[in-house]
């Protein structure tokens, strides 16, 4: 089979799924391209957890048991080993968000750390990661990054903040587990860039342990990271970087038409694209200082990615190099690149149903906006369906 249908093969990517796994993401991607649907859908979900209704159980054996490894990290289990087996790990993300107290910052540390040891236990999770608004408030991330002055209460958070993500990092370098920093909205990432960038200073000497992430679909993070690597040379640390299309479009652009300030949003699909890629050239051209973790489901830039690392002649299980797709999706990127050896790793959310829910809905809505996603996933089920019959 040629590189460029090696993502064709349906049988290596849905090898995990039983027949009855099989109809249900068949049915769950069928409701999913049906964008009022999605729309209903997601109202009366949020209806029903907050009117307590009895829905949990119906939520858990379809959507949430999809896209989501369990509620605790020992739920998880059984999900990583199977993937492991197929040699492809897992990053156990706990999908928890929106907090605003410090009791629940402190529970998210504490969560984070032991995600960490239980990573560092498993060859099947070599990642551990967290969101910065998990570990302060998003207000305070935003008035570090418009440069607004603290009040005094405020600057204690802060330093609250910066001590959290030393204990989590200093976690992280001491269990040799790297870990994945997620990007949030621009309008606090700022100051989580430059709080990142500290924590890399001080332990990325040797290899790359902390990973920011790079949301491409902003037209100015490659000359960040080259501003970045210019830092690196500077002070003599290596880059860990994530690198993903972005999670937030509608609300970056809304945001800057209401405030009247220039998007931070590439103008279309095309040149987004065209980004991801020359970031994931300057990259490998520099692989020796940045490590990456390849976050896509997009096929072209999986192949592309593929391409330059024989370009460069980077072997395929090259430490440094990591291709990752979010649990429940795209398994015939993942499946298929890592039955050619290439280091794999999917997302695995998890936590309590009704705690994860803003985070499955906002799935559902991502992928309602990406048709051709969706229409994709159906045709690969539904070979599948098909060859299996036979």
């Amino acid at each position: 089979m040629s590189q460029k249908n090696l993502f064709d093969n349906t049988e290596t990517a849905f090898v995990l799924k039983s027949d009855s796994e099989l109809e249900r993401a068949y049915f769950l991607f069928k409701m999913i391209s049906n964008e009022p649907l999605v729309r209903i859908g997601t109202a009366v979900t949020n209806f029903a957890i907050k009117a307590h209704l009895p829905v949990q159980g119906l939520i858990r054996a379809t959507v949430f048991d999809h896209f989501c490894g369990g509620v605790s990290e020992q739920d998880c289990m059984p999900v990583v080993d199977k993937m492991y087996t197929k040699k492809v790990c897992s990053v156990l993300d706990y999908s928890v968000e929106g907090k605003e107290e410090e009791a629940q910052f402190d529970a998210v540390l504490k969560k984070t750390i032991d995600l960490l040891e239980f990573a560092d236990e498993k060859d099947a999770m070599p990642f551990g990661v967290f969101k910065p608004t998990g570990l302060g408030r998003f207000l305070i991330w935003q008035k570090k990054t418009e440069g607004t002055s603290l009040t005094e209460e405020e600057e204690k958070e802060w330093n609250r903040i910066e001590e959290r993500f030393d204990i989590v990092c200093k976690k992280a370098y001491d269990c040799d587990v790297a870990l994945l920093i997620d990007g949030e909205e621009s309008w606090m990432q700022d100051a989580a860039d430059e709080l990142v960038a500290k924590m890399m200073r001080k332990y990325n000497k040797d290899k790359a342990i902390i990973y920011n992430t790079l949301q491409l679909y902003r037209h100015d993070r490659l000359a960040y990271l080259q501003q970045l690597h210019e830092e690196a040379r500077v002070y003599d640390f290596k880059i860990g970087v994530k690198i993903v299309r972005g999670a937030y479009m509608e609300k970056e652009n809304e945001r800057a038409k209401e405030k009247g300030y220039p998007t931070p949003i590439c103008k279309d699909k095309q040149h987004t694209d065209q980004n991801f890629d020359m970031t994931m050239e300057y990259i490998f051209q520099n692989i020796k200082d940045i490590s990456v973790f390849i976050g896509t489901h997009n096929e072209e830039s999986s192949y592309k990615a593929m391409q330059l690392m024989k370009q460069f002649h980077i072997p395929k299980d090259d430490f440094r190099v990591w291709f990752g797709q979010l649990y429940g999706m795209s398994d015939h990127i993942s499946f298929n690149q890592a039955t050619k050896g290439y280091n794999v790793a999917k997302y695995l959310p998890f936590g309590p149903v009704r705690d994860v829910m803003p985070y499955l809905i906002r799935r559902a809505e991502e992928n309602t906006s990406v048709a051709g996603q969706t229409s994709r996933e159906l045709n690969l089920l539904s070979q599948e369906k098909k060859r299996r019959k036979l």
